[in-house]
């Protein structure tokens, strides 16, 4: 039997040494995300050369074509390679392998002026989060909308509680001072991210220590990253958790409502129209622009106040049916099309590893996991407590470890619960300026 399977095999490459052509079609039916191989190759190659050749445009074309090409490689990858597709494969290797590619300058100048260009100066991560957000708002159950934005603060709250204590506890056991795992360790970790919680938080420093804030920059990026890479595996194992246990998880849904509760107008059932989602694409839009122009008056972050804008509008229930129905399918082709490709580009651009490396120790490190394995244990247990799936009020609440929009992206695509996005956003935003200013009253009386 064993001679006629390896006789066929044979005969087959054979036919391929033969056949060229064959050979391409056989190719062909290996796939990477919805590509066949070969036709991947060519792009990839394409894209290549025009990188290297400085051809490769300068703009949301040539940033779209280097950051997709690497996030259908990576994700595929992650979603194969063994004991990696149990703990968010998929979000690890397109964050930290791009990442790695910049720390070992692997990406020619005219590619990373591309992704720079989409990334930062077409801020395509807030357009990402904007879609997500309104989608996700406008296609959720108005009581179960009401009922999660009340009642997500109990375990941010307790968890950030239990973060600071157990960290305070590992941090000193392994000789750090309690006024050095406070102030440099746990408070960069659940700050919100980098622009939003560590450079106020470092300018901050500055002004009550009288020093210049770049010096504290360098030092708390690395407790950010480290807790930011914890929070992506821990969000991968509570994933692993929901598919064991079915019972711990809504699949997405934060609290535990009846079925019929549960029903909202904007359901996937209904048939896909491109021009509602066109519509849906302006609601993003408008509700971000919003945030924007009320940031100034009302001192709130601009993407708390779309949250709150996004909300309103569907508690009031002014807004046609058919438009959230365009919303909620435009944030699910937005999920499925482009988180891992944004995954990238967040790799390449925010999360710098060269200033992990001069940091990093075996206790530094645990000291910053103990400070996520604790936020995510506390916000399980207290979801659990107060009638919500443990999983996902955990999975909020490792939100509060991220690094900010970003975090959020990596640590729901690990999950695969990209619907928890408002959510997760509060936890950040909100969660993160509380600490920002907290940390600053603290720091003038220790000091």
């Amino acid at each position: 039997m064993e001679n006629a399977t390896n006789q066929g095999v044979i005969q087959k490459e054979q036919k391929w040494h033969k056949n060229p052509v064959e050979a391409i079609k056989m190719l062909g039916k290996i796939k990477l995300g919805v590509i066949p191989l070969p036709l991947y190759l060519v792009i990839a190659l394409v894209i290549y050369l025009a990188a290297v050749t400085q051809r490769l445009p300068n703009d949301m074309l040539g940033g779209f074509a280097v950051i997709m090409i690497l996030g259908i490689l990576f994700s595929e990858l992650g979603f194969k390679l063994p004991l990696l597709k149990h703990i968010g494969g998929p979000a690890i290797l397109s964050l930290m392998v791009p990442s790695l590619m910049v720390f070992w300058n692997m990406f020619s100048p005219s590619a990373m002026d591309a992704v720079h260009t989409l990334m930062k100066t077409s801020n395509f991560l807030y357009f990402y989060i904007a879609c997500l957000v309104t989608g996700s708002i406008l296609g959720m159950d108005r009581k179960m909308l009401i009922n999660g934005i009340v009642k997500i603060f109990a375990p941010i709250i307790i968890g950030s509680i239990a973060a600071v204590a157990v960290g305070m506890v590992v941090g000193m056991a392994f000789g750090y001072s309690a006024y050095h795992t406070f102030f440099y360790i746990i408070i960069p970790i659940i700050s919100g991210g980098i622009g939003e919680g560590i450079l106020p938080l470092s300018i901050s420093y500055g002004l009550v220590l009288g020093k210049d804030s770049a010096i504290f920059v360098s030092q708390f990026i690395p407790a950010a990253i480290i807790g930011n890479i914890v929070a992506i595996i821990g969000a991968g194992v509570l994933k692993r958790l929901a598919e064991k246990k079915p019972s711990t998880s809504g699949n997405g849904k934060l609290l535990k409502l009846d079925e019929e509760k549960k029903l909202s107008p904007a359901s996937l059932e209904q048939p896909i129209s491109f021009p509602l989602m066109g519509g849906g694409l302006l609601l993003a839009c408008t509700f971000f622009i919003v945030g924007k122009l009320l940031e100034p008056y009302l001192h709130i972050p601009g993407p708390i106040l779309m949250i709150l804008a996004a909300a309103i509008i569907k508690c009031v229930q002014v807004m046609p049916n058919q438009l959230e129905t365009g919303a909620f399918h435009l944030y699910k082709f937005i999920t499925a099309s482009l988180t891992w490709p944004l995954m990238v580009g967040l790799g390449i651009l925010y999360v710098p590893l060269d200033s992990v490396v001069g940091i990093l120790t075996i206790p530094y490190a645990i000291t910053c996991a103990s400070v996520v394995v604790a936020l995510i244990v506390t916000g399980y247990f207290t979801g659990k407590w107060i009638n919500m799936y443990p999983v996902e009020a955990a999975i909020v609440t490792s939100c509060r470890g991220g690094l900010g929009g970003t975090g959020d992206v990596a640590i729901l695509s690990a999950s695969n619960r990209m619907e928890l996005m408002p959510f997760a956003q509060i936890a950040t935003r909100i969660g993160g300026a509380a600490t920002v200013i907290l940390a600053t009253l603290l720091l003038k009386l220790w000091s």
